[in-house]
Protein backbone atom coordinates (compact mmCIF):
# COMPACT_ATOMS: atom_id res chain seq x y z
CA UNK A 1 0.00 0.00 0.00
CA UNK A 2 1.45 3.19 -0.66
CA UNK A 3 2.62 5.79 1.92
CA UNK A 4 1.15 8.71 0.45
CA UNK A 5 -2.39 9.48 -0.91
CA UNK A 6 -3.09 11.16 -3.86
CA UNK A 7 -5.76 13.58 -3.26
CA UNK A 8 -8.08 15.82 -6.05
CA UNK A 9 -6.77 19.10 -4.17
CA UNK A 10 -4.27 21.20 -6.06
CA UNK A 11 -2.55 24.61 -6.02
CA UNK A 12 -2.16 27.13 -8.61
CA UNK A 13 1.16 29.14 -8.78
CA UNK A 14 -0.08 32.45 -8.15
CA UNK A 15 3.77 34.22 -7.91
CA UNK A 16 7.28 32.90 -7.52
CA UNK A 17 10.44 34.72 -6.24
CA UNK A 18 14.06 34.07 -5.16
CA UNK A 19 15.82 35.71 -2.23
CA UNK A 20 19.05 36.78 -3.57
CA UNK A 21 22.35 36.66 -1.35
CA UNK A 22 24.10 39.73 -2.43
CA UNK A 23 21.54 41.20 0.83
CA UNK A 24 20.90 40.59 4.20
CA UNK A 25 17.10 40.97 3.82
CA UNK A 26 14.52 38.68 3.76
CA UNK A 27 12.76 40.44 -0.20
CA UNK A 28 12.59 38.26 -2.60
CA UNK A 29 12.06 38.97 -6.22
CA UNK A 30 9.57 38.29 -8.59
CA UNK A 31 10.02 35.23 -11.22
CA UNK A 32 7.98 33.79 -13.71
CA UNK A 33 9.76 30.40 -13.89
CA UNK A 34 12.57 28.82 -11.75
CA UNK A 35 14.44 25.57 -12.42
CA UNK A 36 14.59 23.87 -9.06
CA UNK A 37 17.37 20.84 -8.51
CA UNK A 38 18.17 19.44 -5.08
CA UNK A 39 19.82 22.19 -3.21
CA UNK A 40 16.20 24.20 -3.93
CA UNK A 41 15.91 27.61 -5.58
CA UNK A 42 19.53 28.37 -7.32
CA UNK A 43 21.05 31.62 -6.21
CA UNK A 44 18.39 31.53 -2.78
CA UNK A 45 19.93 32.64 0.33
CA UNK A 46 17.60 28.96 1.40
CA UNK A 47 19.13 26.82 -1.14
CA UNK A 48 21.32 24.02 -0.35
CA UNK A 49 21.33 20.47 0.89
CA UNK A 50 22.71 21.36 4.60
CA UNK A 51 22.71 24.41 6.55
CA UNK A 52 23.58 25.80 10.34
CA UNK A 53 20.45 25.26 12.93
CA UNK A 54 18.81 28.85 13.53
CA UNK A 55 17.09 29.79 16.50
CA UNK A 56 13.83 27.51 15.92
CA UNK A 57 15.90 24.47 16.97
CA UNK A 58 17.54 25.65 19.51
CA UNK A 59 15.54 22.59 22.31
CA UNK A 60 17.74 20.35 19.62
CA UNK A 61 20.90 21.89 18.49
CA UNK A 62 23.61 24.73 19.37
CA UNK A 63 22.68 27.68 16.76
CA UNK A 64 25.05 26.83 13.61
CA UNK A 65 25.11 23.11 13.90
CA UNK A 66 24.92 22.14 10.61
CA UNK A 67 21.99 20.48 9.59
CA UNK A 68 19.53 18.86 6.91
CA UNK A 69 17.91 21.93 4.93
CA UNK A 70 14.37 21.21 4.95
CA UNK A 71 13.41 24.84 4.43
CA UNK A 72 14.81 25.14 1.17
CA UNK A 73 11.44 26.97 0.34
CA UNK A 74 8.76 29.24 2.26
CA UNK A 75 5.22 28.43 0.89
CA UNK A 76 2.50 30.73 1.40
CA UNK A 77 -0.95 30.55 0.22
CA UNK A 78 -2.59 34.03 -1.77
CA UNK A 79 -5.77 33.58 0.85
CA UNK A 80 -4.04 33.75 3.85
CA UNK A 81 -1.85 36.28 2.97
CA UNK A 82 -4.48 38.51 2.00
CA UNK A 83 -6.36 37.19 5.57
CA UNK A 84 -2.59 38.69 6.94
CA UNK A 85 -3.19 41.61 5.63
CA UNK A 86 -7.05 42.58 6.12
CA UNK A 87 -5.88 41.46 9.72
CA UNK A 88 -2.73 44.18 9.81
CA UNK A 89 -5.27 47.00 8.45
CA UNK A 90 -3.68 46.48 5.24
CA UNK A 91 -5.35 46.57 1.51
CA UNK A 92 -2.73 44.36 0.64
CA UNK A 93 0.27 42.34 1.42
CA UNK A 94 3.09 41.77 -1.38
CA UNK A 95 5.19 38.46 -1.54
CA UNK A 96 8.38 39.58 -1.43
CA UNK A 97 8.13 41.62 1.73
CA UNK A 98 7.76 38.24 3.17
CA UNK A 99 10.79 36.30 1.55
CA UNK A 100 8.22 34.13 -0.11
CA UNK A 101 8.93 31.37 -2.63
CA UNK A 102 6.19 30.97 -4.06
CA UNK A 103 2.45 31.75 -3.36
CA UNK A 104 -0.39 29.36 -4.43
CA UNK A 105 -3.74 29.64 -5.11
CA UNK A 106 -6.97 27.25 -4.31
CA UNK A 107 -5.17 24.89 -0.76
CA UNK A 108 -7.74 25.22 2.13
CA UNK A 109 -6.28 25.97 5.63
CA UNK A 110 -2.86 25.71 3.58
CA UNK A 111 -0.47 26.78 6.25
CA UNK A 112 -1.84 23.18 8.36
CA UNK A 113 -1.11 20.85 5.96
CA UNK A 114 -0.18 17.39 7.60
CA UNK A 115 3.73 17.82 7.69
CA UNK A 116 5.30 14.90 5.04
CA UNK A 117 2.59 15.99 1.82
CA UNK A 118 4.29 16.53 -1.28
CA UNK A 119 3.43 18.82 -3.79
CA UNK A 120 3.81 17.44 -7.13
CA UNK A 121 4.79 19.91 -9.93
CA UNK A 122 3.03 19.39 -13.72
CA UNK A 123 6.54 18.19 -14.97
CA UNK A 124 6.84 15.74 -11.53
CA UNK A 125 8.82 17.53 -9.51
CA UNK A 126 7.98 17.22 -5.78
CA UNK A 127 8.06 19.43 -3.08
CA UNK A 128 7.75 17.65 0.26
CA UNK A 129 6.34 19.92 3.32
CA UNK A 130 8.84 19.84 6.35
CA UNK A 131 6.25 21.94 8.45
CA UNK A 132 4.92 25.25 9.48
CA UNK A 133 6.59 27.80 9.02
CA UNK A 134 6.56 30.27 11.82
CA UNK A 135 6.47 34.07 12.08
CA UNK A 136 9.32 36.34 12.79
CA UNK A 137 10.29 39.61 12.47
CA UNK A 138 12.37 39.63 9.64
CA UNK A 139 9.01 40.04 7.12
CA UNK A 140 7.89 43.19 9.53
CA UNK A 141 11.11 44.87 8.55
CA UNK A 142 10.60 44.37 4.62
CA UNK A 143 7.15 46.05 5.32
CA UNK A 144 8.46 48.51 7.43
CA UNK A 145 9.55 50.18 4.24
CA UNK A 146 6.63 50.79 2.84
CA UNK A 147 4.10 50.68 6.16
CA UNK A 148 6.20 51.86 9.26
CA UNK A 149 3.18 52.16 11.49
CA UNK A 150 1.61 49.04 10.62
CA UNK A 151 4.54 46.55 10.30
CA UNK A 152 4.74 45.47 13.74
CA UNK A 153 0.91 43.82 13.43
CA UNK A 154 2.88 41.28 11.44
CA UNK A 155 4.28 38.41 13.46
CA UNK A 156 0.81 38.42 15.57
CA UNK A 157 -1.62 38.88 12.30
CA UNK A 158 0.64 36.14 10.42
CA UNK A 159 0.60 33.31 13.46
CA UNK A 160 -1.12 29.90 11.54
CA UNK A 161 -1.01 31.84 8.31
CA UNK A 162 2.67 32.08 7.63
CA UNK A 163 2.79 29.20 5.01
CA UNK A 164 4.81 25.91 5.30
CA UNK A 165 8.54 25.61 4.54
CA UNK A 166 9.67 22.89 2.31
CA UNK A 167 12.47 21.06 0.17
CA UNK A 168 13.20 19.38 -3.02
CA UNK A 169 12.63 15.25 -2.97
CA UNK A 170 12.78 15.58 -6.76
CA UNK A 171 13.74 18.43 -9.02
CA UNK A 172 11.54 20.11 -11.41
CA UNK A 173 10.74 23.59 -13.02
CA UNK A 174 7.95 26.23 -10.96
CA UNK A 175 5.79 28.02 -13.31
CA UNK A 176 3.73 30.94 -12.70
CA UNK A 177 -0.45 29.67 -13.49
CA UNK A 178 0.78 26.03 -13.54
CA UNK A 179 -0.88 23.63 -10.75
CA UNK A 180 0.62 21.57 -7.65
CA UNK A 181 -1.50 18.51 -6.92
CA UNK A 182 -1.12 17.59 -3.27
CA UNK A 183 -0.40 14.17 -1.94
CA UNK A 184 -0.72 13.74 2.00
CA UNK A 185 0.22 10.62 4.56
CA UNK A 186 -1.67 7.86 4.62
CA UNK A 187 -2.09 7.89 8.28
CA UNK A 188 -3.86 8.90 11.14
CA UNK A 189 -2.93 11.77 13.26
CA UNK A 190 -0.79 11.09 16.20
CA UNK A 191 -2.49 10.05 19.75
CA UNK A 192 0.17 11.44 21.53
CA UNK A 193 -0.88 15.11 20.55
CA UNK A 194 -3.71 17.07 22.05
CA UNK A 195 -5.81 18.59 19.72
Amino acid sequence: MPALAPTDFSARIVWLGRVTSETQRIRSEPNTEIALDWDGIPGDTHSGLNRPSCSRLLSQYARGTEIRNVRQLAIMSEEEVAEIAQEMGLETLQPEWLGASLVVSGLPDFSHLPPSSRLQLEDGGMLVVDMQNRPCQLPAREIAEDHPGEAKRFKAAAKGRRGVTAWVERPGVLRLGESLRLHVPDQRPWAGRAT
